[in-house]
Protein backbone atom coordinates (compact mmCIF):
# COMPACT_ATOMS: atom_id res chain seq x y z
CA UNK A 1 0.00 0.00 0.00
CA UNK A 2 1.38 3.31 -1.06
CA UNK A 3 0.34 6.42 0.72
CA UNK A 4 0.29 9.70 -1.10
CA UNK A 5 1.88 11.91 1.53
CA UNK A 6 3.67 14.29 -0.85
CA UNK A 7 2.69 17.90 -0.42
CA UNK A 8 3.85 21.15 -1.94
CA UNK A 9 5.87 21.91 1.20
CA UNK A 10 8.18 18.96 0.54
CA UNK A 11 9.42 20.59 -2.67
CA UNK A 12 11.37 23.03 -0.55
CA UNK A 13 13.09 20.20 1.30
CA UNK A 14 15.09 19.31 -1.82
CA UNK A 15 16.63 22.79 -1.76
CA UNK A 16 17.35 22.34 1.93
CA UNK A 17 19.39 19.25 0.97
CA UNK A 18 21.17 20.87 -1.98
CA UNK A 19 22.28 24.11 -0.23
CA UNK A 20 24.88 22.47 2.04
CA UNK A 21 26.49 20.76 -0.98
CA UNK A 22 26.55 24.01 -2.96
CA UNK A 23 28.04 25.82 0.01
CA UNK A 24 30.65 23.09 0.46
CA UNK A 25 31.60 23.27 -3.22
CA UNK A 26 31.94 27.06 -3.02
CA UNK A 27 34.22 26.77 0.01
CA UNK A 28 36.38 24.15 -1.71
CA UNK A 29 36.57 26.26 -4.85
CA UNK A 30 37.67 29.46 -3.12
CA UNK A 31 39.98 27.83 -0.57
CA UNK A 32 41.55 25.01 -2.60
CA UNK A 33 40.91 25.02 -6.35
CA UNK A 34 41.26 28.73 -7.18
CA UNK A 35 44.52 29.32 -5.26
CA UNK A 36 46.05 26.19 -6.83
CA UNK A 37 45.16 27.42 -10.32
CA UNK A 38 46.69 30.82 -9.55
CA UNK A 39 49.87 29.19 -8.26
CA UNK A 40 50.11 27.01 -11.39
CA UNK A 41 49.77 30.08 -13.65
CA UNK A 42 52.58 31.83 -11.75
CA UNK A 43 54.82 28.76 -12.06
CA UNK A 44 54.18 28.47 -15.81
CA UNK A 45 54.98 32.17 -16.24
CA UNK A 46 58.24 31.71 -14.30
CA UNK A 47 59.24 28.72 -16.44
CA UNK A 48 58.49 30.65 -19.64
CA UNK A 49 60.65 33.60 -18.52
CA UNK A 50 63.81 31.51 -18.04
CA UNK A 51 66.81 32.63 -20.08
CA UNK A 52 70.56 32.05 -20.33
CA UNK A 53 72.50 33.38 -17.39
CA UNK A 54 69.70 33.03 -14.85
CA UNK A 55 70.76 31.52 -11.55
CA UNK A 56 68.17 28.95 -10.52
CA UNK A 57 67.40 26.24 -7.99
CA UNK A 58 66.02 22.84 -9.00
CA UNK A 59 63.35 20.95 -7.09
CA UNK A 60 66.16 18.72 -5.78
CA UNK A 61 67.96 21.72 -4.27
CA UNK A 62 70.77 21.99 -6.85
CA UNK A 63 71.91 25.55 -7.60
CA UNK A 64 73.27 26.45 -11.01
CA UNK A 65 73.39 28.89 -13.90
CA UNK A 66 71.57 28.28 -17.17
CA UNK A 67 73.99 27.90 -20.11
CA UNK A 68 71.62 26.33 -22.68
CA UNK A 69 67.87 26.29 -22.90
CA UNK A 70 65.45 24.52 -25.25
CA UNK A 71 61.70 23.95 -25.16
CA UNK A 72 61.95 20.94 -22.84
CA UNK A 73 65.45 20.87 -21.35
CA UNK A 74 67.87 23.16 -19.57
CA UNK A 75 71.64 22.73 -19.23
CA UNK A 76 73.01 24.10 -15.95
CA UNK A 77 76.58 24.97 -15.09
CA UNK A 78 77.03 23.80 -11.52
CA UNK A 79 80.71 24.73 -11.17
CA UNK A 80 83.55 25.58 -13.55
CA UNK A 81 83.64 22.15 -15.22
CA UNK A 82 80.31 20.45 -14.50
CA UNK A 83 77.24 20.84 -16.70
CA UNK A 84 74.01 19.00 -15.99
CA UNK A 85 70.87 18.62 -18.10
CA UNK A 86 67.42 18.92 -16.52
CA UNK A 87 63.83 19.00 -17.66
CA UNK A 88 62.40 22.50 -17.62
CA UNK A 89 59.76 21.33 -15.14
CA UNK A 90 62.53 20.48 -12.62
CA UNK A 91 63.21 24.17 -12.01
CA UNK A 92 61.93 25.31 -8.63
CA UNK A 93 62.78 29.00 -8.56
CA UNK A 94 64.89 31.75 -10.04
CA UNK A 95 67.48 32.93 -7.53
CA UNK A 96 68.63 35.89 -9.64
CA UNK A 97 67.87 36.85 -13.22
CA UNK A 98 70.65 37.56 -15.65
CA UNK A 99 71.29 41.28 -16.27
CA UNK A 100 71.33 40.76 -20.04
CA UNK A 101 68.68 39.09 -22.17
CA UNK A 102 71.04 36.96 -24.24
CA UNK A 103 69.52 33.84 -25.75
Amino acid sequence: MWLATGTAAEGGSIWALIWPFLLMFAVFYFLLIRPQQKKQKQRNAMLNELKKGDKITTIGGLHGTIVEITDDTIVLRVNDTTKMTFERSAISSIVSASPTASE
